[in-house]
């Protein structure tokens, strides 16, 4: 960030940060439970899940952690130093991944389809809070949009463009590992698309909604 704030201030907008972490996780996690795939930048960790005896949460650390390599290769002298931040709040969000998952039993799906979809709807509003409360926050790039943003600034694109280019890789990615170690797609179904397609929209009217009610209660600027 480049806003001079006190202490007090970074320290409650880490907090936020921090919340927002739990609120996707959970998110993922209430996806994972309904059975019918997960958000597109989660599809690819959740396809290795699904198929190795790793769980979700290591594999989304290692994946984050991928996208950070990357960002420092394709940015080098311009990365910035506090983007490695994303290394422990990477590794806490994989913690809170696996904890939800637990505290939710999101290994056991249900079986009536309707159940299923509300799992997948409430899962991508609550994925959509976390990413609005993360923006609000305003202190560090999740480790994906960190990725969107290097290609971004690289190659002078807009940066709407290569987060759609982005997620349509992550579905295909997911979408031939499963076919490689299981012979069949699996984590990417209608839930994927639907959560490609309204995550966005959801987070648009979020930040209106939110936005100046939440900075005021932490008594941070917008």
């Amino acid at each position: 960030m480049s806003i001079k704030m006190s202490n007090t201030e970074l320290f409650k907008r880490y907090l936020l940060f921090i919340i927002s972490l739990f609120c996707t996780a959970m998110g993922v996690s209430l996806a994972v439970k309904g059975g019918l795939g997960t958000s597109p930048i989660s599809s690819v960790a959740y396809a290795l899940s699904l198929n190795t005896p790793i769980s979700l949460g290591y594999l989304l650390f290692i994946w984050n952690m991928t996208l950070l390599l990357l960002q420092i290769i394709i940015l080098r002298k311009n990365f910035q130093k506090i983007q490695l931040m994303q290394i422990p709040l990477s590794l806490i969000f994989g913690w809170f991944t696996d904890f939800s998952k637990y505290i939710i039993s999101a290994d056991s799906v249900p079986n009536h389809y309707t159940v299923r979809l509300i799992l997948t709807v409430v899962g991508m509003i609550t994925v959509a809070l976390g990413v609005t409360l993360s923006v609000i926050a305003n202190v560090v790039l999740n480790s994906g949009e960190g990725f969107v943003k290097a290609i971004s600034d690289k190659l002078h694109l807009k940066f709407g463009n290569v987060k759609i280019a982005f997620d349509i890789s992550c579905v295909i990615m997911a979408a031939v590992i499963s076919l490689i170690l299981s012979h069949k797609i699996q984590g990417v179904r209608e839930g994927t698309f639907i959560a490609a397609c309204f995550t966005g929209i959801i987070v648009k009217f979020l930040m209106k909604t939110l936005n100046k009610p939440v900075c005021r209660l932490l008594n941070i600027k917008n």
